[in-house]
């Protein structure tokens, strides 16, 4: 019975480990034994074959054999060793050994001395570092008698039988160097390629870099020893010192070579490691370290805000789960401005205690390492604060939901895509009391609540509807399309959308009226919803906004689920807002304020008595306002109606100065607003504007009405009492339509009273507004004030009023009112028409 797989395994995996075949690829494994099984054949052939040694040979065959082996030992424990990529290459005398042992030892001996020779200084060397592995050590020496038996070949078919001090035998000599060094050069070049340390382009330049200078040594070395072991063997000793010169020569010169080769790929792999992510930088790191240092691995520590994390990376070619990690480990902390970013750890590939120069070199790149990771940490946060910060713009940070800005973008958009008759509706709804909520649970939970609220919000949503949270526990529906909410039969019955956009805000209430558990407590959370539902064209998504927002009020009021929005409760507009802006540009200008000027007239011979200033808007874009649509907007200003209150004045006694230049000497009336009368600095005012036209107070008359003038308001009477202290004539206006008509005029002193053109209407077929206008005449009369009667439109209403003994009137039955650059023309008209019987303003004979 075969024994399992996993069992298999281990036991050829416990052989493998065993030869030092462990991490290496199938290549190198196969090389090796084909080396191995090489060599070994070689040295035994050569062994066999016939011994035949020339008489001037200076040793004996054993002592030949003896001198081989010691110069092969010696010669490769003077190696002299350089990184080339990830493995190292060897560079010893082995040139030099050749040539003395092809001199003293049969050719058919010499693959097996040097065999010998090379595996007694590798074992050596394996025990004294107690790293190197029986495979590689048969490899290496297996290489080197492959060589030694190529150049034996060579330098044997070259020379021959001549003299060993001939010309033909140096060449054979040479030759044979060369060929040693060609076949162990070739074997070292396809063992590293197959191990995937270097590049074969890479290996054939620096190898030869390094070892072309030691061959030409070797050489030299190698034919001047046979020279002088022939002529006087005591030379030998003169060799000692030139040996020992050239071996430090030639290691100044590999490591000032692999100096210059590690700062050259150190500055490359620092200056190009990656601006990007993390991972990016780490994953580049590793693979330049490797490639740097020669590693066999490589690990890299980053610690973050967010842990500890490990990247790791072994050199290609390389098992180490199974070889291990031969070679020394150099760990370097990594912080950049004193504050740790990681750790890096290098395993070299040379089994000798690093020297400072690695230490140096990693320390180095580590630092370089640590910038790069912080500079990638530092984008990655700015990249997350840049993220938080778009999506902030666009989203509720709480609940994920659009926030208010990004819906009055998108639903305007959608808004201006859609036909403007398609019916939309936005449906706007707040927590009942979310206060007690965030009060009892705190707020953590009250969060809760509102994500909560969010996403049954959006379960509700359907395909191309907006949900917003657009305050603290307020939310939005957009419905794009209320057309789709409806049916058939509703559609022909109901065709306004309100109904269904009314249908949709219930079903939000009862969704949203499910219990729900926060913190171990069940509960239930009531909204209050305001609908508003229009064409798409009507207004936009801000002014909808602010519609539901009426609508969730009036809601809250009346502590109702729903209410729908309602124009006629809409006491403030958008155009209402706007009308303030657009009221300061019209008193910047010099033709949107105007005058509408309406003379009043004798009763009997229609000749002026006075000149009504009637204020009108012309508006750019709505066309000429009355007083009643833009006042309302002055009085909510006291700016503004301090600088219309001073226009208005302007044109009137501008208006006024033209007619009295004219001849015409009647005052003109101004109303005065009851914000004017509640100023304690408009007396200053009037008369500031008497002062720039030059007139006297006597051409000003003001009109208030009857509701302000019985105002309770201490300030009042003080305004009105400088006002008359500085000769400005009151008229008031209105007359019959208070409370206290009688009375007033005896609190009040004024100068003129006008009967409400109301009792004017009337007074035909009426008695009683007959009686109105006969008791103000009347009262007029008895307080010596001037009566004027308005809204007189036909010749049956003066008549009447003449019968009364009415004085005065005012309407269109004698003039409308007219621009200011017509006003003269027309009271000339008048003034000339008239009997020479005018009444003044002022009733002199009044009793």
């Amino acid at each position: 019975m075969s024994a399992p797989p996993v069992a298999e395994t281990r036991v050829r995996r416990s052989w493998i480990d065993a030869a030092g075949l462990a991490g290496r690829s199938r290549g190198v494994r196969a090389l090796t034994a084909a080396v191995a099984g090489a060599a070994l054949l070689v040295a035994v052939v050569g062994v066999l074959l016939p011994v035949g040694l020339p008489a001037d040979r200076p040793l004996t065959p054993v002592a030949g054999v003896a001198l081989a082996v010691a110069l092969v030992g010696a010669g490769q424990l003077a190696r002299l060793r350089f990184r080339l990529g990830r493995g190292f290459v060897s560079v010893s005398w082995g040139e030099a050994a050749f040539i003395i042992g092809f001199v003293v030892v049969p050719p058919g001996w010499l693959p097996a001395a040097t065999l010998a020779g090379a595996l007694g200084a590798w074992a050596l060397l394996s025990w004294w570092d107690s790293r190197r592995n029986v495979a590689e050590t048969v490899h290496l020496a297996a290489s080197l008698s492959l060589g030694s038996a190529g150049a034996a070949l060579v330098a044997g078919l070259i020379a021959g039988d001549a003299p060993v001090l001939s010309t033909t035998t140096s060449i054979g000599l040479v030759a044979g160097a060369l060929t040693y060094q060609l076949v162990t050069f070739g074997l070292a070049t396809l063992t590293l390629t197959l191990h995937r340390d270097a590049p074969a382009g890479q290996i054939l330049v620096r190898a030869s870099y390094a070892k072309i200078p030691m061959f030409v040594g070797n050489v030299a070395v190698g034919l001047g020893a046979v020279h002088v072991m022939v002529g006087g063997p005591l030379w030998l000793l003169a060799f000692a010192p030139g040996l020992w010169l050239l071996q430090r020569t030639y290691r100044f010169h590999l490591r000032a070579e692999e100096e210059r080769r590690m700062w050259e790929a150190f500055a490359a792999a620092t200056a190009t490691l990656p601006a990007g992510t993390e991972a990016e930088v780490v994953r580049a790191g590793l693979g330049a370290a490797l490639d740097v240092f020669g590693a066999r691995r490589v690990e890299v520590e980053v610690r973050g805000r967010d842990g500890e994390r490990r990247y790791a990376e072994d050199s290609p070619g390389q098992d180490n789960a199974v070889a291990g990690l031969p070679g020394p480990a150099i760990t370097r902390a990594m912080a950049v401005a004193g504050d740790t970013v990681g750790e890096l750890t290098v395993w070299l590939s040379d089994p000798t205690l690093p020297v400072p120069r690695d230490e140096a070199a990693i320390s180095a790149f580590g630092d370089a390492l640590a910038g790069a990771l912080h500079d990638a940490a530092t984008r990655t946060r700015v990249a997350e604060l840049e993220e938080r910060i778009t999506r902030d713009r666009t989203e509720d940070r709480l609940t994920g939901l659009l926030n208010r800005t990004t819906l009055l973008t998108e639903g305007d958009r959608q808004l201006r895509s859609f036909d403007r008759r398609r019916p939309v509706a936005l449906l706007l709804l707040d927590i009942n009391d979310f206060r007690e909520v965030n009060g009892t649970l705190g707020h953590r939970h009250g969060d809760e609540v509102l994500r909560t609220v969010a996403e049954r919000l959006t379960e509700l949503a359907r395909a191309g509807e907006l949900v917003a949270r657009t305050g603290d526990d307020e939310f939005a529906l957009f419905i794009p399309t209320v057309a789709t909410l409806t049916d058939t039969d509703l559609a022909a019955t109901q065709p306004s959308p309100i109904p269904m956009a009314l249908r949709r805000a219930r079903d939000v209430v009862e969704h949203l009226m499910r219990p729900m558990e926060v913190s171990g407590v069940r509960l239930a959370v009531e909204v209050a919803v305001g609908v508003v539902a229009q064409p798409a064209g009507r207004a936009d998504l801000a002014e909808m906004v602010r519609r539901a927002s009426l609508a969730l009020h009036q809601a809250k009021r009346q502590q109702v689920s729903v209410s729908v929005f309602d124009a006629a409760q809409d006491a403030v507009t958008t155009d209402g807002l706007a009308l303030l802006a657009e009221l300061q540009d019209a008193l910047a200008a010099d033709d949107q304020i105007l005058l509408n000027l309406q003379p009043a007239v004798d009763l009997v011979t229609a000749a002026p008595t006075g000149v009504e200033a009637l204020v009108r808007w012309k508006h750019p874009r709505r066309g000429q306002l009355s007083p009643t649509e833009f006042i309302p907007a002055v009085e909510h200003s006291a700016e503004l109606h301090t600088a219309f209150t001073t226009r208005v004045l302007d044109l009137a006694l501008q208006a006024a100065g033209s007619w009295h230049a004219a001849g015409i000497d009647v005052p003109v009336s101004v109303n005065v607003s009851a914000r004017s009368l509640l100023d304690p600095g408009f007396p200053a005012q009037v008369a500031e504007a008497l002062r720039r036209h030059r007139a006297p107070a006597s051409r000003l008359v003001l009109e208030i009405t009857e509701s302000v003038a019985v105002s309770e308001d201490r300030i009042v009477d003080e305004v009105l009492a400088e006002l008359r202290g500085n000769g400005i004539q009151l008229s008031l206006d209105d007359f019959g339509t208070g409370y206290s008509s009688l009375s007033i005029v005896t609190r009040v002193p004024v100068e003129e009273i006008k009967i409400d053109r109301s009792f004017v209407d009337e007074m035909i077929e009426s008695t009683a507004a007959e009686a109105v206008v006969r008791g103000a005449v009347e009262l007029g009369a008895r307080l010596g004030v001037r009566v004027v009667a308005e809204g007189v439109e036909t010749t049956e209403q003066r008549a009447a009023l003449i019968a009364l003994n009415c004085p005065s009137a005012q309407g269109y039955h004698f003039c409308k009112p007219m621009p200011a650059d017509r006003i003269v023309s027309a009271l000339t008209q008048l003034a000339e028409a008239a009997p020479a019987n005018i009444r003044p303003l002022r009733a002199d004979d009044a009793v």
